[in-house]
């Protein structure tokens, strides 16, 4: 791709310079092949299985869904809802399961089963019932278990017979996917787990029927009849979930187990399955073990907060040899404990990557939380990767595949031993040059961006671009997360991203801040960081500031118009959250309560009260089949401003939902904002 190109342009085209770069590594048990998806070029969004054979460093086509395929992708209803929650923009081959000896990859194109041996690496396709969603090959490679149409059905390898497991038993039954609330909110986007022989699987029953309806409709096709979906609203109900132990020849035995909140299950060759659930006020986690012949469960360990307990990603499991494996809070830190003794100090444990007999790979971060680090913890904690910057890591037997981004390189590396894997993804015509700062009593992590060739001496407009909020940071030490930071100061601002409190990586404290206080805490920090930063750098004008995110960081910045005008000059808030009882339970609970027992928590938080404050430019941009945030939000906070006389914008999506994949419409956003801001701070 040419550098005549603009930044906007490239960045949309290439999904934020994703497309062509190696993904979704897996490593084969003996360490003898690492396997990745990977588009074809750096505008491709078909993603190809490929295999790296790690003794002679040759990397082989498996899978192409240019050869599988010769008609357009035709997805299921189903399949587009769990890319919509995990946030997957790509296309042909998003996921895939191996069977423990590699020997067999499962997977779904255009809702359609396919397998691929993985020595010959020959794909073949299987036919089945209905379109395909998550298919999912059992561990010794027999047999492969997909879902359709709410069933959880079985194919045999051998002789391509299929036939239905779990059948759904209500209109609004489905058995082995994810519920909204667990793929949204929980990271858990599977609803099945093989046993580790291959001979029964442990599948979650999920009823909506008690979940209340939303209907999302296409204003700019009137004659399409608007999409039905089961929200759960905060202080409504939730769907019901269970969990039965199912067999290849049907017979059910229930899981005697009731719970609020089914945030995973582990079924391994290490001990029991392990399921893990929380109560709806997220205070109390408990981890059963679970007796499949019978269905009775036995409490192996309970953990309480007088917050709330995170769920934490790739734990709770077991080791080989059957040693509990989990994320704790220790005074401060989210420490690894194995069984009972805590094994690391010092750290903040993000996940686990991987466990092994004499060692567990953790990604976890020490002192500066715009790092992250794989650590190996065993008989003592050794740091395995040394670059400044962000790693993560998969292993298999001595294999290590290390995925480490800094900000002296554009995109993520994937390492194996010296062996680089090769990534096709187009190098951007910008490079950030973020100024990394503490800032502030709370020493708030922020990056500060100045125009190429800015001159000291000369003033600048500010742009604050948080997200600022739960469960995401922006201020990271990885070059590509500040690219468009970067392309919006060459416009002529001064670009300042900070991550205030209740952003990850600085402990439980840190993060518990905002407890009943979105408001106040968020908005605070984004202020301070702001004044901290104009002290250190003078060419920053603070009589000339705005404010721009998305989700979150749209909340936000709506947020710092209508209640810090003195500060605030300017704003744009894309998908906002304007009333937080129209946002999903799990989420909005966990941090404000439940809206009948704290009604003043919700008051004081939302902000459609505040409309009649509005005194400064404000831009709302909203997708119109956004599903997550659903364009209500906006709707209703500039219904609220209309009411009161307040001049604002509103650029409405159609046809586009929580997240902007379309490449014209992600370049113009970024186009027309520029436009605002300009207009509105000149």
């Amino acid at each position: 791709m040419g550098n005549d190109i603009s930044f906007p342009r490239q960045q949309a085209r290439t999904q934020r310079f994703t497309l062509g770069a190696p993904r979704t590594f897996s490593v084969s048990a003996d360490g003898a092949r690492v396997f990745f998806l990977r588009p074809a070029t750096a505008t491709s969004r078909a993603n190809g299985l490929w295999e790296l054979n790690t003794a002679t460093g040759v990397e082989r086509l498996l899978a192409d869904p240019a050869t599988l395929l010769s008609d357009p992708e035709d997805l299921p209803a189903e399949e587009k809802a769990r890319r919509e929650r995990t946030r997957e923009s790509g296309a042909g081959i998003v996921g895939y399961a191996l069977s423990r000896d590699a020997s067999v990859a499962s997977f779904a194109l255009s809702g359609r089963l396919f397998v691929a041996d993985l020595t010959s690496g020959e794909a073949r396709e299987l036919p089945t019932r209905g379109g395909v969603v998550d298919p999912r090959v059992d561990p010794t490679g027999r047999r492969v278990a997909y879902v359709t149409r709410g069933a959880l059905r079985v194919v045999e390898l051998s002789s391509g017979e299929d036939y239905e497991v779990a059948a759904p038993d209500g209109e609004d039954v489905t058995f082995g996917l994810a519920e909204f609330i667990a793929a949204e909110e929980m990271s858990r986007y599977r609803g099945y787990w093989w046993e580790p022989d291959g001979t029964r699987l442990i599948a979650a029953r999920v009823n909506n029927a008690p979940v209340q309806r939303w209907y999302i409709a296409d204003p700019a096709n009137p004659g399409t009849a608007a999409t039905e979906i089961a929200y759960p609203a905060a202080g409504t109900a939730n769907a019901t979930v269970s969990l039965h132990v199912v067999s290849l020849d049907s017979t059910f035995v229930p899981v005697l187990l009731e719970f609020d909140y089914l945030n995973d299950v582990h079924w391994s060759s290490g001990g029991a399955p392990l399921i893990t659930t929380q109560t709806r006020d997220q205070r109390t986690r408990r981890i059963y073990t679970l007796s499949p012949d019978t269905g009775a469960v036995t409490e192996l360990a309970a953990e309480t907060d007088p917050a709330w307990l995170e769920v934490t990603d790739g734990a709770p499991a077991w080791t080989p040899d059957g040693r509990l494996v989990r994320i704790v809070g220790q005074g401060d830190e989210y420490a690894l404990q194995v069984g009972d003794e805590v094994l690391t100090h010092g750290l903040q444990v993000r996940r686990v990557l991987d466990i092994a007999d004499d060692s567990i790979l953790v990604a976890a971060s020490a002192d500066d939380p715009t790092q992250v680090h794989v650590y190996s913890v065993g008989e003592s904690v050794e740091q395995v990767s040394s670059e400044d910057g962000v790693h993560s890591a998969v292993r298999g037997g001595d294999t290590v595949v290390l995925v480490s981004a800094t900000l002296d390189w554009f995109g993520a590396r994937a390492r194996v031993g010296d062996h680089v894997i090769e990534s096709w993804a187009d190098t951007p015509v910008i490079k950030a040059s973020p100024r990394m700062l503490t800032l502030g009593e709370r020493a708030i992590r922020a990056a500060l961006l100045l125009p190429a060739g800015h001159v000291p001496g000369t003033k600048l407009p500010v742009l604050m671009d948080p997200y600022g909020g739960p469960h995401a940071q922006r201020v990271l030490s990885a070059q590509n997360v500040f690219l468009a930071s970067q392309w919006l100061a060459d416009q002529g601002f001064a670009v300042l991203v900070a991550d205030g409190r209740g952003t990850p990586g600085r402990g439980l404290a840190w993060e518990r801040a905002i407890a009943y206080d979105f408001a106040g805490a968020t908005l605070e920090d984004q202020v301070d960081a702001l004044h901290a930063a104009a002290a250190a750098e003078p060419d920053l004008d603070l009589t000339r500031v705005a404010i721009r995110g998305w989700s979150y960081g749209g909340y936000l910045s709506a947020l710092a118009v209508l209640r810090r005008p003195d500060v605030f000059h300017a704003g744009i808030a894309g998908a906002p959250v304007t009333d937080w009882r129209l946002y999903d339970t799990h989420y909005t609970e966990r941090y404000l309560g439940h809206p009948d027992d704290k009604p003043e928590v919700y008051e004081a938080n939302s902000l459609i009260a505040d409309a009649d404050k509005l005194s400064r430019p404000l831009m709302i941009i909203h997708g119109l089949a956004d599903d997550n945030v659903v364009a209500a939000h906006t709707l209703r906070l500039s219904n609220a401003l209309l009411a009161a006389g307040r001049p604002h914008t509103v650029l409405p999506l159609s046809g586009v939902t929580h997240m902007t994949p379309q490449e014209q419409v992600a370049e113009n956003l970024l186009l027309l904002q520029v436009d605002f801001l300009k207009q509105s701070l000149a």
